[in-house]
């Protein structure tokens, strides 16, 4: 797959970038690449935090139209499965907390915000915006649980080196999508989810339970369990991971 990278200083947003780009390849895989993000996203109405220069954040466009729509989910899944690859040549630790953060162990180290755009055949266009903290070792906003691999290893990293294992990893991903390898990416996401054995604390809009794993649909809805045996389904923004450690 051919990749296309597009470096810049500073950006409101890597994503607004490439969703204004007036032309762009749509079998190449384009990557927008910025040292400091003046107005960079979160999920909802969260921002990411991040010193300049510090570090990823980037946003990678693709137009994966051959993805069925019901199972876009499988996009978030290589995505995410992207990054925690490349992380995991650095450190043990590295789990994925549904739907697409990146954990090392009960911490955030990256989160993506991913925006789609379809049409009436299908999926037309979709960019992930990515921010990996790398070699941050302060934090000031009100993020419960941020930790960066610079703190985890005790010494910096350099960002290219991982922004290239990510996109490495992307397009390993991105190759099984396209041979409809479906079940080899799903399965390796399941096997790779934080708290996917046991009862853990979450809460939703009826209060506090204790909760154990079952499944990710193929449309991303989490299912669990609660001790009593009920099933429970959740879709983005419905479920809170409650962490007893912060």
């Amino acid at each position: 797959m051919e990749k296309k990278i597009i470096r810049l200083k500073e950006v409101d947003s890597t994503n607004t970038f490439l969703k204004n780009l007036d032309t762009y390849d749509e079998d190449a895989l384009t990557i927008a690449i910025a040292d400091y993000q003046t107005a960079g996203r979160g999920q909802g109405v969260h921002t990411w935090e991040s010193e300049p220069g510090k570090n990823l954040l980037f946003s990678m466009m693709m137009c994966p139209k051959w993805v069925p729509l019901r199972q876009q989910f499988l996009l978030s899944e290589a995505g995410a499965l992207a990054v925690k690859d490349a992380l995991d040549s650095y450190t043990d630790g590295i789990t994925l907390k549904w739907p697409n953060d990146v954990y090392w162990y009960d911490k955030k180290i990256s989160g993506t915000l991913i925006e789609t755009a379809i049409d009436s055949k299908g999926i037309k266009r979709c960019i992930f915006g990515i921010g990996i903290d790398v070699n941050q070792t302060e934090f000031h906003s009100d993020a419960p649980n941020p930790v960066s691999l610079a703190q985890i290893l005790g010494h910096e990293v350099d960002r290219e080196e991982v922004l290239q294992k990510v996109i490495e990893a992307f397009c390993r991903y991105y190759e099984l999508l396209r041979r409809a390898d479906y079940m080899d990416v799903s399965g390796i996401y399941h096997l790779s989810l934080y708290r996917r054995k046991g009862y853990h604390w979450y809460e939703d809009k009826d209060g506090k339970f204790e909760g154990a794993f079952v499944e990710v649909e193929d449309d991303g809805h989490l299912i669990l369990h609660d001790k009593k045996g009920v099933i429970r389904s959740y879709a983005f923004g419905e479920i809170k991971f409650l962490i007893n450690s912060l």
